[in-house]
């Protein structure tokens, strides 16, 4: 399935129905009166966010959404039915904002939140709302309102506890496949991962976790080049940055050291606090050295960076060092969970 996580839609809420003209007239009974109904309410299009969705594709062949239009009043003081809302589900984790004048409308992160998004008219008024002692058969009644109607830009965000970033060949998919269910695409080229992936990492019975993998980042990634700048802003939802560096490097790639401060400048182009996210290093494929020469080249890259945050010395492939990794993580999210909690 292709993933999309940009798409524009057009939403258009029902009109009001118009209030009725009526009088009764029934044998034996004179000066029957006005009888004309109220009008029925459009339809309202609300968004409901939904974990069954995770990308937007759909909304590149169904782009636009109608609420029902109430239905008109009739004779015998009868109100006219209120015309059907249009519910509108989008996969969770997806921004709103209206096209046209660029105001952002809602943020839906959770399962089942609602917004609504473009507002049914309101109902017309039958003559009988006209009645008094001076006009004692109106023959007025007004429209029913017209319903709102607008142009939507929608924007998902994965929402994930963790966010694996790295330049292209560091390791970040074959890290999810081994402590995940998700299995993304593996080869010993670059640009393997073409769109997000999530993966729930399960540490026991009853605490987990979402990890994301996206595309590698490359140098002008945050100006456009490759797909960093497609992706990037599926970290801003993260608790934690996971920065997998290749302390291996194939012929003709980045030294780790020139890798991840790449990594770090095209964080800080991109902005928008992802810089300033608490990010993790994992030094990846150590099985590639000599275990003599593990630590040695791992101090050597930590250092140049000058590095103070928490390192892993880990490899996706042959399992080292992953328990600790996703116990760590699992302890840093609970401690951070509980420090909100706290403040609210």
């Amino acid at each position: 399935m292709k993933f999309v996580d940009e798409a524009d839609i057009r939403v258009e809420a029902g009109d009001g129905g118009s209030g009725c003209v009526g009088f009764r007239r029934e044998k034996y009974i004179p000066f029957g009166g006005p009888d004309g109904g109220d009008g029925g309410d459009g339809g309202s299009v609300y968004l409901v966010a939904s974990a069954n969705l995770n990308t937007l594709v759909d909304f590149r062949y169904h782009a636009v959404f109608r609420a029902e239009r109430g239905h008109n009043g009739s004779g015998g003081n009868c109100t006219g039915r209120a015309g059907q809302d249009c519910i509108v589900q989008v996969p969770t984790g997806t921004q709103i904002s209206d096209a046209e004048s660029g105001e952002k409308l809602g943020d839906l992160t959770k399962e089942g939140q609602t917004l609504l998004v473009a507002r049914g008219g309101w109902h017309g008024l039958g003559n009988t709302r006209f009645k008094s002692s001076t006009n004692r058969a109106p023959r007025q009644s007004t429209p029913g309102k017209p319903g709102e109607r607008r142009q939507l830009h929608l924007e998902l965000k994965v929402i994930a506890d963790v966010g694996l970033l790295g330049l292209p060949n560091a390791g970040k998919s074959s890290l999810i496949r081994a402590i995940s269910a998700a299995r993304p695409k593996v080869a010993d080229y670059p640009f393997t991962t073409l769109h997000p992936n999530l993966g729930v990492v399960r540490v026991d019975d009853q605490r987990s976790f979402v990890m994301a993998d996206i595309p590698g980042l490359i140098e002008g990634a945050a100006e456009g080049a490759g797909l960093g700048i497609q992706f990037l802003k599926h970290l801003s939802r993260t608790s934690l940055l996971l920065h997998v560096v290749d302390v291996v490097p194939c012929e003709g790639e980045d030294d780790p050291v020139v890798a991840a401060r790449k990594v770090i400048e095209e964080l800080k182009k991109w902005g928008e606090g992802l810089d300033e996210k608490p990010r993790w290093l994992a030094l990846n494929k150590i099985d590639c050295l000599p275990p003599d020469a593990v630590e040695e080249r791992c101090q050597a890259i930590t250092g140049a960076l000058n590095w103070t945050g928490q390192s892993f010395r880990i490899s996706a492939i042959a399992g080292t060092g992953l328990s600790d990794l996703i116990f760590s993580v699992m302890d840093f999210l609970e401690a951070r969970k509980a420090a909100d909690a706290a403040e609210e």
